[in-house]
């Protein structure tokens, strides 16, 4: 049987485990019960110390969830672990408030922070609130970096200088990523020896992100000269028959070129993500 004297010595050694100041965190053992249950049994016999299993609890209890007090900003801190990048932030309708305590909350952890679609106000707050952080009013993004290592080598190409802000989002993800990030400019197709007086920049890339608003010709275009996958990025930029980017994602998802896939409208930040993905995959197999 479990004495109460170690009872209350393993209490008094292993709820501190489970307290943080400021916010509440709601934690799942990550073994199943009959591990846990040989622990405590072995503890009782006295056959491991407290010390030990103190230990043991420390790396079974794995926090999932950091809430701010008021409940209304979850970070899901095991985002990193399962998926290889911290959770990101998207700005529009949140407060303040709740973007400070996001942005806290992961930097608590020692998690890199990026918050996406902030508008200037936004923008504005968090670069205050946090000196260190990075706010690119194009791309609409605040990031924090904790963790500096550079993997990977992807390029953002866009079409038109119009496509800048897409293509300065994905930039500022693939940066968050620690990503070695490059950029490309204004090599749309009207003008087609523009982008082959530049092509030499995207060589040795793991993967390209190709941003295109009008007709979205482009990933096409670059596809064809390279050996890794496009990841291309329909803008809304284009008069009327653009339909507000729906022209140029038909003719991406119509792309002859074989390693073309296509995101959503003006999703910057997806295609990034996707880009980062595949060419820091390339460094850890």
């Amino acid at each position: 049987m479990f004495s109460p004297r170690k009872s209350t010595v393993f209490l008094r050694e292993c709820l501190p485990l489970l307290e943080q100041s400021n916010y509440k965190t709601i934690t799942t053992m990550t073994t199943n019960a009959d591990s846990l249950h040989d622990l405590l049994e072995a503890l009782a016999a006295g056959n491991q110390s407290v010390d030990s299993v103190r230990e043991t609890i420390t790396s079974m209890i794995s926090p999932q969830t950091a809430a701010n007090a008021n409940g209304s900003v979850r970070i899901d801190l095991q985002r990193q672990d399962r998926c290889g990048y911290p959770e990101v932030i998207y700005a529009p309708g949140k407060t303040d408030e709740a973007l400070q305590a996001a942005f806290q909350t992961l930097l608590t952890a020692g998690q890199n922070c990026l918050a996406t679609r902030c508008s200037i106000e936004q923008g504005t707050f968090l670069n205050a609130a946090y000196p260190e952080s990075i706010y690119d009013e194009q791309a609409r993004t605040v990031r924090i970096n904790k963790i500096e290592k550079s993997n990977g080598r992807v390029v953002v190409v866009t079409a038109g200088t119009s496509d800048r802000p897409v293509g300065l989002e994905a930039l500022e993800t693939l940066r968050w990523m620690n990503v070695d990030a490059g950029l490309l400019m204004d090599v749309g197709v009207a003008g087609p020896q523009r982008f082959l007086n530049e092509k030499h920049q995207l060589d040795n890339c793991d993967a390209v992100v190709v941003v295109a608003g009008m007709e979205g010709a482009l990933p096409s275009v670059v596809a064809g000269w390279l050996s890794c996958p496009v990841i291309a990025v329909p803008t809304s930029v284009g008069y009327g028959a653009a339909f507000g980017g729906v022209a140029a994602l038909l003719g991406m998802l119509n792309s002859c070129a074989a390693n073309v896939a296509v995101v959503n409208i003006d999703a910057g930040f997806k295609a990034g993500y996707l880009a980062g993905m595949i060419a820091q995959g390339q460094y850890e197999k």
